[in-house]
């Protein structure tokens, strides 16, 4: 962890620069970040915690839909810079494998391609963690890059700026094995191709932690 918060310590100006506002992205991605909002919103069910927020761009994109959201990221630059950019949000420095809120607090999470870079044999943890902190009936939003089992290190971030980064690939179908393993029941799925310069597609989840303990064992 202290790696990726380093690495990203690095880069946290360039990246602020060079990755889109939501409201910029394809007509798909808008459309699932509206979908989960209006979850989210419907139910009521509490805040909602974007994890690996970065520079908040996201944080802010759903709060000007009317969500209650905060974000939480490893990276004190990236904290910083969300804090500077969206004083009138709240951002903390925090783990999304060891998250502050309370078992059953959150109304909603968000993890906007913030979970490549743990290894695979993290996931099941960190996904168990989202389903602790979610109330029941509350909403997961997952966007990740998918590919087959791969890994791949590089020593460069955004900007150019010297800064190594792993990053994982699972299978769509692997992903959705360990959300439900976790607990969440798997609401709607999308799968996008890559886009120009991008080599592997984009898979969205949906998933709900179940309003009861009796839906979860049926």
């Amino acid at each position: 962890m202290e790696a990726i918060w380093r690495s990203y310590d690095t880069v946290a100006a360039d990246y602020a620069r060079t990755v889109k506002d939501p409201g910029a992205l394809d007509p798909l991605s808008r459309a699932v970040l509206g979908a989960f909002a209006e979850l989210v919103m419907s139910a009521g069910l509490g805040p909602v915690a974007d994890v690996g927020c970065g520079p908040g761009k996201v944080t802010a994109y759903l709060s000007g839909l009317g969500v209650p959201a905060f974000g939480i990221d490893l990276s004190p630059g990236m904290v910083e810079l969300a804090r500077t950019a969206h004083p009138e949000l709240r951002f903390d420095v925090g783990s999304m494998s060891a998250l502050t809120a309370d078992d059953g607090e959150l109304g909603g999470i968000l993890a906007f391609s913030s979970t490549h870079h743990l290894p695979p044999v993290e996931l099941p943890a960190v996904y168990a963690e989202f389903h602790r902190a979610l109330a029941p009936g509350g909403h997961l939003l997952l966007v990740t890059r998918v590919g087959a089992e791969e890994h791949r290190h590089r020593t460069y971030g955004y900007g150019g700026d010297p800064a190594p980064f792993d990053s994982y690939r699972l299978p769509e179908d692997r992903i959705a094995e360990l959300l439900e393993q976790a607990g969440f029941t798997i609401t709607g799925r999308t799968l996008q191709a890559p886009e120009a310069g991008a080599e592997r597609p984009v898979a969205g989840f949906l998933a709900r932690k179940p309003a009861t303990a009796a839906a979860s064992q049926g």
